[in-house]
């Protein structure tokens, strides 16, 4: 049985009664599950996402659950699983990545691209405009790390359904579209 409906049922000993705790199942149904990523990128959105979650802790907690987020827990999945909304920050440069941004595309409802590098791929495609003498010094560094010969943004490589521009991210486009998720929901 999984854990989120063990803990909206009590079972009553004596008449092997089972009843449904309905008001904890509507509040679990209406938390959005969300998942953090990162790839390649200086990970400054990520910074003030954590800033932001200080301010809005309060706020955002009874709403939201992390399903995903490296940067908030140490216990987070190898395994990505379901989720209403990822938040992806940073540019693909390897094949890994490509691999990895493409499950979480299928195990989100809304993938959002966030920051500079998620939503153009600069600046960390900075290499893709290199001349072929540069390209020359680098090809080792790319074999050696497994990199693409061309870094992508995320559009290049699955469908996003909203993105937030920046270095680091909008910070009000943000509160935005949280606000604008969080009230979808309610």
């Amino acid at each position: 049985m999984l854990p989120q409906l063990r803990s909206c049922l009590m079972i009553t000993k004596k008449t092997k009664k089972i009843t449904l705790n309905f008001d904890r199942m509507i509040l679990m149904a209406k938390k959005i599950r969300i998942g953090w990523f990162t790839f390649t990128c200086c990970e400054d959105s990520t910074i003030l996402f954590t800033e932001l979650l200080n301010t809005y802790y309060k706020e955002w907690l009874p709403k939201l659950e992390f399903v995903h987020a490296r940067i908030l827990r140490k216990d987070d999945a190898n395994e990505i699983q379901q989720m209403d909304i990822a938040f992806v920050e940073g540019a693909i440069s390897s094949d890994t990545q490509e691999t990895k941004l493409k499950q979480i595309r299928e195990k989100a409802t809304k993938l959002v691209a966030i920051g500079s590098c998620a939503v153009t791929g600069a600046p960390s495609n900075q290499r893709n405009l290199f001349n072929a003498e540069q390209n020359v010094q680098i090809k080792e560094i790319l074999e050696k790390f497994k990199y693409k010969e061309k870094v992508l943004k995320l559009a290049d490589v699955v469908t996003v359904d909203e993105s937030i521009p920046g270095c680091p991210m909008n910070e009000k486009l943000f509160l935005l579209l949280m606000e604008k998720y969080l009230n979808a929901q309610s």
